[in-house]
């Protein structure tokens, strides 16, 4: 109510009370004397109007003030909320609410700008719809029961966007309660930190890694071999360190600028880069220097490594227009043995590289000088392998098959032999290892399968009752996924029936990679040639994959062989691999049969065929005696 009308009307009623006064009869008997009596209302009615409108007064300031107050509050409300609502559209930050069953009520611009979400996809939405899937619920357990706990959580997280994209985010979840107590909303505060990570990763990768050729730099690499060392020492397994220098590049930075200088750098990284496999750690220390850390490395298979390094850099550079030489040194370093620390390490293989620049370059050198002797030798014999195969050193010698009921010769397995001007006979024990360390394996299993299929076409041409010439495949060329590309190539350029050829295949050939291998195998059964794996029972293939394989023979290893017929274990293998084959289909071929027992023994259960040095041994072609024989007997070639 208006005051101002308030006053009037107290007004009004305290005249009306004095007209009142002055015309009551009773109160006229009490004061007779009216005109005193008028005088007394009169005063007490103007006291009252006085008191009325002083009390008016009050109550009307009190109001105002508190009118005024609640105004003023009220203003400064509004403008904190302002205030609020521009700090929460402006922020950078991103801000998501939610109510207290976690969907969500209210986000900002920075959110949609972060997540790619505009409001009205978000609103009544959980925040699973932004899950990345790399937390499992271990992490999010913890995370609630810290926010249930404590009414807040702080931490990474990592979040998906609109678009897909995995990001990390720095957040911070607060829960809001009532008045009573309960939850009513939780609100999520969260930055992004792709920016950051990225800045972390470039300050990382300028401070580990070089700027030339993107390897690991010096820092980096003395880190890892630190690692290396610790982990040797644990595992009781040695590896090796190789220090890469190049002959002469001074020579070329002077001679034809720094720009073709860099580029040869960036040429050389990049073949090294292309040797490396896993457990190796490759790197640039500075200069021409490369370092590479080679861990569960022996000798033979560091100075095999060295090789291949010092082929792939020697083979000529075609940079900036020109073609470009170049050439390397090789310092090796064997470790744990006797190394203290990186410093050592490093130290030892400034001296073997030193030794081996010594030595005329080009070449490596193991900071043992008996390890160095001895590397020496196989890089020798490693070179005169290479010269061998051009030079046609290498001979094929045919070991017969029998038919071990019949006693005839059925086939002949291809086998090579190397005879050194000099040396003489070299085992393949000695030089297939060899030739598979340096990359050789392939051209000779090739050039071997070429010779056996020419000899087979003569043995037709010359009417021998051969039904097929076996040969060894290694896994290296197996494992190439082109052999039936080379065998059907071979076969055109030879003239030979591809049901005489038999391929041997050995287990862990197949195991590398299962899958491919029996798809390769498919396709060499497709072209027709004749397929048996060979020392069938020492790998690790399995009874389902043997059905998927889809293969004519199983060779029985000849450590199973050699026991026969005493050996309780050996015997019950063989017969139990002989009775597996023949209900799958397969024939049966025994190699390494020694002692005319043995050949009993597998003739009595049923074996196909045989093979071994007490029926035949390996001879060059004219030298086989193709006559019928009973069995068993030792025969020889002639």
């Amino acid at each position: 109510m208006n005051m101002h009308l308030l006053r009037l009307s107290l007004g009004y009623f305290a005249i009306s009370m004095l007209w009142l006064l002055a015309s009551d009869p009773l109160l006229h008997r009490l004061v007779p004397d009216t005109g005193q009596l008028q005088a007394w209302a009169l005063a007490k009615g103007t006291l009252f109007v006085v008191l009325s409108t002083f009390v008016l007064y009050l109550l009307e300031h009190r109001h105002l003030r508190r009118l005024a107050a609640e105004q003023d509050a009220l203003r400064l409300k509004e403008s904190s909320l302002r205030q609020a609502a521009a700090v929460f559209d402006s922020t950078l930050e991103g801000v998501l609410v939610t109510d207290s069953q976690q969907r969500i009520v209210h986000v900002n611009p920075a959110f949609s700008r972060i997540t790619g979400y505009a409001t009205d996809e978000v609103l009544g939405k959980t925040p699973g719809l932004f899950a990345s899937g790399k937390h499992d619920a271990n992490f999010y357990r913890a995370m609630w029961q810290a926010l249930q706990a404590e009414g807040a959580w702080s931490g990474e997280i990592w979040n998906r966007r609109k678009s897909g994209e995995v990001y990390p985010q720095w957040q911070n979840l607060r829960s809001i309660r009532d008045e009573r107590g309960l939850v009513s909303h939780y609100v999520a505060v969260f930055s992004d930190l792709s920016a950051l990570k990225r800045s972390q990763e470039e300050l990382d990768q300028l401070a580990h890694y070089d700027p030339l050729v993107g390897l690991p730099n010096r820092l980096l690499f003395s880190e890892r071999a630190k690692q290396s060392l610790e982990r040797a020492r644990a595992s009781r397994r040695g590896g090796a360190l190789l220090l890469i220098d190049l002959d002469h590049f001074k020579d070329i930075n002077e001679s034809l600028g720094h720009s073709l200088g860099d580029a040869l750098l960036q040429a050389v990284a990049g073949r090294l880069q292309g040797l490396v496999q896993p457990g190796m750690t490759l790197a640039r220390l500075g200069g021409d220097e490369f370092a590479l850390l080679h861990e569960d490395c022996s000798a033979d298979q560091a100075a095999a490594l060295a090789l291949r390094l010092l082929d792939a850099l020697a083979r000529p550079y075609r940079l900036q227009g020109r073609d470009l030489f170049s050439s390397a040194s090789i310092g090796i370093v064997l470790y744990p043995h006797a190394i203290r620390d990186v410093e050592q390490l490093m130290r030892n293989g400034d001296s073997a590289l030193f030794k081996a620049k010594g030595s005329g370059r080009s070449t490596y050198a193991f900071y043992s000088q008996e390890l160095t002797s001895h590397a020496q030798q196989r890089m020798e014999l490693a070179t005169a392998l290479r010269q061998a195969l051009e030079q046609q050193q290498l001979r094929v010698h045919y070991q017969p098959i029998f038919h071990l009921a019949s006693g005839t010769i059925r086939g002949v397995e291809a086998l090579v032999r190397w005879e050194h001007p000099q040396h003489g006979p070299i085992s393949p024990a000695q030089f297939i290892p060899m030739a598979e360390e340096n990359g050789l394996i392939g051209a000779i299993d090739r050039w071997v399968l070429e010779q056996a299929c020419r000899q087979m076409r003569q043995w037709q041409a010359e009417g021998r009752p051969l039904e097929f010439v076996a040969v060894n495949i290694s896994s290296r060329l197996f494992g190439h996924g082109e052999l039936d590309l080379q065998v059907a190539s071979i076969l055109a350029d030879t003239g030979l029936a591809a049901r005489h050829l038999e391929l041997e295949i050995t287990e862990s050939a197949v195991m590398q990679d299962p899958e491919a291998a029996i798809d390769l195998l498919q396709r060499l059964r497709q072209l027709g040639v004749r397929l048996a794996i060979d020392d069938f029972g020492t790998g690790h293939s399995s009874l389902l994959r043997l059905k998927r394989m889809n293969v004519h023979k199983l060779k029985i290893d000849q450590g199973f062989v050699a026991g026969l017929p005493d050996d309780r274990e050996d015997a019950a293998i063989t017969r139990s691999v002989i009775g597996l084959a023949h209900n799958l289909g397969l024939k049966v071929v025994a190699e390494g049969i020694e002692h005319d027992f043995q050949a009993h023994f597998l003739l009595d259960h049923h074996c196909d065929y045989g093979q071994g040095f007490g029926l035949a041994r390996p001879c060059l072609p004219e030298a086989i005696d193709w006559r019928p024989r009973a069995l068993p007997q030792h025969q020889g070639c002639r």
